[in-house]
């Protein structure tokens, strides 16, 4: 055994600690796929900033405690939001009108303000990759545009439509923040719509796990069946996190409360 591996098992480092907890976790052996998958999420309805480079860094530092502590390979994921709707406009952009009028299409459909790329969500991702290729780190890059679209995340999207209720039965427990209209109205499917592209927040009427479908109302009371696969639909954040999770195979990721 190396002196690192050795100091590195019983160092107090909170790297070191987390590093530990993941090699018990796994039995101290490499997963069926071969290696560890670290990830890192990033939403890029803004610019990236100093919290983007903290969870990039600190989720690095568990990887190299890790690769100090065993043998098994590792990789690390940046994953980027980028299917999320626009919400609101950021202040620190140009043309916050024409950002004004995109509002609620996923990222990688509303335009660019700084005019230097396809859409708002391609030129924050541009700007991650450039700042983490700054700063050294090594990652992949995944779009949660791509991912759906290609059909990445097909399987765990039908599977969450086959086990719809008792995704509800999780969820429901954990808005205590918001109204009780929001709970009543609230899915894990968000359509995208085939009429304005916009992301919507709309109850699913029906559900159809044999036809991979869900049925929900136009904001103009249109009723449009759509499927959940494909780039049709994404989920909610949260559902989003732990499909991708199963999706990837993700072994370890931070978050926060």
């Amino acid at each position: 055994m190396s002196a690192d591996r050795a100091a590195a098992e019983t160092a107090r480092a909170w790297p070191f600690e987390e590093a530990r907890k993941l090699l018990k976790r796994l039995g101290a052996k490499p997963p069926a796929k071969g290696y560890v998958l670290f990830e890192t999420g990033y939403g890029p309805s803004g610019l990236p900033h100093i919290g983007t480079f903290g969870e990039v860094a600190r989720t690095t530092m568990v990887r190299r405690a890790f690769e100090t502590l065993c043998d098994i390979p590792t990789r690390l994921i940046c994953f980027s939001d980028d299917m999320d709707g626009l919400r609101k406009a950021p202040t620190n952009v140009p043309n916050r009108q024409m950002l004004e009028e995109d509002l609620h299409l996923p990222l990688t459909r509303v335009r660019d303000p700084f005019g230097t790329h396809a859409s708002f969500g391609h030129h924050n991702n541009a700007r991650l990759m450039a700042f983490l290729d700054d700063f050294g780190f090594e990652y992949e890059f995944y779009s949660a545009t791509e991912c759906y679209a290609s059909g990445l995340f097909d399987e765990m999207l039908l599977r969450v439509l086959e086990r719809f209720d008792a995704v509800m039965e999780i969820m429901l427990p954990t808005l205590g923040g918001v109204n009780e209209e929001r709970k009543e109205t609230y899915s894990p499917f968000l359509p995208v719509s085939p009429k304005t592209g916009r992301v919507l927040q709309t109850p699913t009427l029906e559900r159809n796990p044999e036809k991979g479908t869900i049925v929900y109302a136009e904001p103009d009371g249109e009723i449009v069946e759509v499927p959940v696969t494909g780039g049709r639909c994404k989920l909610q954040w949260k559902p989003d996190w732990a499909m991708r999770w199963a999706a990837l195979g993700v072994d370890y990721e931070m978050f926060g409360k």
